[in-house]
């Protein structure tokens, strides 16, 4: 993921990670300094897309501010000028360590947990959790929340949401059954950490497996033929482009869409031999 430089009209100040000095926008998350900065932060729950919240703890450091030292996540702990950042203390680690265990447990069919934990010394995990043999997310959901929120915030779509509580909880669509409220767009499977999301395109037919195979009808490009994106979802971009490009262009896939928009802007001249696309 790329990460953007300090926007020079923000003040500027200066923090401290792990005794590197980093120059950072004032209110710039430590994450984004930190991944700005290659310096290794483990983290689950965060996407520069959402608001962070915290959730998954894996990204905790240790910070010294006003000789005081304290725990708290780094998605949601703001540079301010004098600011020392410590990503690998005694603490940091134990802390880690036991995270990395339980979402072996949360998600033991999770390649990239498991790749993800080894890296940092974890292998194993003392706890166990159960977890059903037909999970539709292949038991590889860490409950970062990810998916649900960028349903709800970015998409307003609200198709999937957090059920039940405690070690219960999984995430799905209302009462564990196909929704009419899913555009197929995809987005949770694309901030999904730990590819836990399936989806499958079947011509006429976008099947969210992980969903309890909601099925959304794709939409067919009136020129070539293939079907290239939901319905729902182009009927959601149509509606906020502008309404002429939208009249003409809304039934044609985006490589259709390229070679109409080149057509009516470089016409091809008589004569030299030029065909229509």
């Amino acid at each position: 993921m790329m990460q953007k430089k300090p926007d020079d009209r923000r003040k500027r100040v200066f923090v401290t990670i792990n005794g590197k000095r980093c120059q950072a926008e004032e209110g710039e998350i430590i994450l984004s300094v930190a991944i700005r900065e290659k310096i290794d932060i483990p983290h689950l729950c965060y996407d520069a897309s959402l608001d962070p919240w915290g959730a998954c703890r894996l990204c905790m450091v240790e910070v010294l501010r006003r000789g005081r030292k304290e725990m708290t996540t780094s998605c949601t702990l703001h540079a301010e000028e004098g600011l020392e950042v410590f990503t690998d203390t005694p603490e940091i680690l134990r802390h880690r360590n036991i995270l990395f265990e339980l979402y072996l447990a949360e998600a033991p069919g999770s390649d990239i947990i498991k790749e993800m934990a080894a890296r940092y010394g974890v292998t194993k995990t003392r706890f166990l959790k159960k977890i059903a043999p037909d999970d539709p997310l292949g038991r590889r959901c860490v409950l970062c929340g990810l998916c649900v929120r960028v349903c709800n915030e970015i998409m307003g779509a609200c198709a999937i949401s957090f059920i039940n509580r405690g070690p219960y909880t999984v995430v799905s669509t209302p009462y564990f059954d196909e929704t009419s409220d899913c555009l197929g767009c995809g987005a949770c499977a694309e901030v999904c950490p730990t590819d836990a999301i399936r989806i499958t395109d079947q011509n006429e037919v976008r099947i969210m497996s992980s969903w309890n195979d909601t099925r959304v009808p794709m939409a067919q490009c009136n020129m070539c033929g293939k079907y290239y994106a939901p319905k729902a979802l182009s009927a959601v971009v149509n509606a906020k482009t502008d309404p002429h490009l939208a009249r003409e262009l809304q039934d044609l896939c985006p490589e259709c869409r390229g070679r109409w928009i080149a057509r009516r802007k470089f016409p091809a001249k008589s004569g030299d031999g030029a065909r229509d696309v």
